[in-house]
């Protein structure tokens, strides 16, 4: 049933997606959380106003609708995070102690910046949000407001889910050089900035998965940021340096385009408040392109040929500057760093929301520099070459490892008579596809042992060879003659990488117990 939850029991033929391999039933004392008892609480938790987008609180609802269960909290070692106190040996489950860490970091800024934490985090004025990914929903939006509900600290004031990021239409790929890291990204040169305009334009406030497609990044990037807004700033600059000493003019005659661009404010600002950033970027970008035909129409470098049309463009050039200025503002939550440099360009301080409706008039700014570059389709392969290279260094990690069996004691083992032994004689089995036939020298007597090793050895190559076998296994019946022990051998659990039997150092003798 699609959105049930099942018992690990429950499962038929389970297996881990990661490794491959198979659980092993144990028996373990653990601890619970008493989520069933959560239910009530959650429900109206969930149900509140701008809690969830309206799909995550949907899924949400299935939990509930099926009955919450009791959450096991602990592990057993070995184990990474924090030991269960009086618990030896038990371990907190790391989704419950994990988000502890969005209060400790909150209270760490709170001593270091002199701050009250139970006035801030309490108080009504303030608002708690949490921005996930979708696979981790149910921790956020389940366990984690009830453990903070029965310790009676604030919950949340909202979680914003978001979906998951490919790369070319496809899910990350090591092979492919599209697992594309960090540091990966800025060696290769890339600007930071670049990335948040992007995933900004594509990004809304429902769980939508976001393609980075390389060839749409270039395209944006070049086309919006660097071919658009930046490039109202260098088709005017150049003429109030040159022809004005770098001072804007006195004030400002015609505002029909500057109130235009300025009328927008409301509605960009309510689309940022509800994390609408593709449509806000949307909405800023026709504007540009309408500030970029104001220019067309205009044509300051027309002006700049005839002296009688200065103070026109002076004029152009000094509107042309304040909506570069206005657009920055805009901008600013997305590309703060551009912006950091658009204010040095400007000769201005820290541009804020609140200065929109300032102009700059008989105002200096500074020689124009290029701001941003565009992107070349050189770092976009560089990035896919950084991280094939990473690729090489890790496929050595790649094999999927069987887990660890049954803890025994010592007593278990004791149990085992492992002795080294001599390959004396060694045959193929007429009849066998798998078996060689090994007579073993092991000291004090000879056996006869049928191993199935004939995928990987030639008869001939073993002879003279030492090995480790099992001497006290009970002889096992076969069709082809009686077989009086094992002999030890390693492999993966699918015999990828080769099927190996084991060998003593040089010096051991047959006979000798491993002990």
């Amino acid at each position: 049933k699609c959105g049930a939850t099942y018992s690990p029991t429950e499962l038929i033929d389970p297996y881990s997606a990661v490794s491959g391999s198979k659980p092993v039933m144990r028996e373990s004392e653990h601890y619970f959380y008493k989520l069933s008892e959560s239910g009530e609480f959650l429900q109206s938790w969930l149900s509140a106003n701008g809690r969830l987008q309206p799909e995550a609180r949907n899924k949400m609802q299935e939990w509930l609708e099926n009955g919450l269960q009791d959450w096991d909290i602990s592990r057993d070692k070995p184990y990474f995070g924090f030991e269960i106190p009086g618990a030896p040996g038990k371990y907190f489950y790391v989704w419950l102690d994990a988000p502890v860490g969005y209060l400790s970091s909150f209270l760490h800024y709170c001593k270091v910046n002199n701050l009250n934490f139970d006035d801030l985090w309490n108080s009504t004025d303030t608002n708690i949000y949490h921005f996930i990914g979708k696979d981790i929903l149910y921790f956020h939006a389940l366990f984690w407001p009830a453990v903070l509900n029965d310790a009676e600290y604030r919950t949340p004031t909202s979680l914003f889910v978001h979906g998951f990021l490919t790369v070319n239409g496809e899910k990350m790929s090591k092979s492919r050089g599209t697992f594309i890291t960090a540091r990966s990204y800025l060696d290769s040169g890339l600007n930071p900035e670049f990335f948040r305009y992007y995933i900004a334009s594509k990004l809304t406030s429902k769980i939508e998965d976001i393609d980075l497609s390389f060839n749409d990044f270039v395209a944006k990037i070049n086309s919006e940021l660097v071919g658009k807004y930046v490039n109202i700033a260098s088709r005017s600059a150049g003429f109030i340096s040159k022809k004005f000493a770098g001072k804007l003019a006195e004030n400002i005659i015609d505002r029909s385009m500057l109130d235009k661009v300025l009328a927008i404010q409301n509605e960009v600002m309510e689309l940022y408040t509800s994390r609408e950033f593709a449509k806000a970027v949307k909405l800023i970008m026709s504007m540009i392109d309408e500030v970029n035909q104001y220019v067309d129409n205009t044509k300051p470098w027309v002006l700049a040929k005839e002296e009688d049309q200065l103070d026109e463009l002076h004029q152009i050039c000094t509107i042309l500057i304040n909506l570069f200025r206005v657009f920055a503002i805009y901008l600013k939550p997305i590309v703060p760093n551009l912006v950091k440099q658009i204010e040095q360009f400007l000769n201005v301080n820290e541009l804020t929301w609140g200065d929109l409706s300032a102009n700059l008039v008989s105002h200096t700014i500074n020689q124009y520099s290029h701001l941003i570059t565009r992107v070349e389709e050189n770092m976009i392969e560089k990035i896919l070459e950084l991280n094939k290279s990473e690729e090489v260094v890790e496929q050595k990690n790649t094999q999927q490892y069987e887990a660890i069996a049954e803890t025994i004691s010592i007593d278990d083992f004791s149990k085992l008579d492992l002795r080294i032994a001599k390959i004396v004689a060694a045959s193929h089995v007429e009849g066998a596809d798998k078996l060689i036939q090994l007579t073993l020298d092991i000291g004090s007597e000879q056996r006869n042992v049928f191993a199935g090793i004939k995928s990987a050895y030639d008869p001939a190559t073993l002879v003279g060879k030492h090995t480790v076998m099992v001497a006290n296994l009970a002889p096992r019946k076969m069709k082809f003659g009686m077989s009086e022990g094992m002999v030890l051998a390693a492999s993966f659990e699918d015999k990828n990488g080769g099927l190996y039997i084991l060998e003593p150092h040089e010096g051991a003798k047959p006979g000798m117990r491993v002990r």
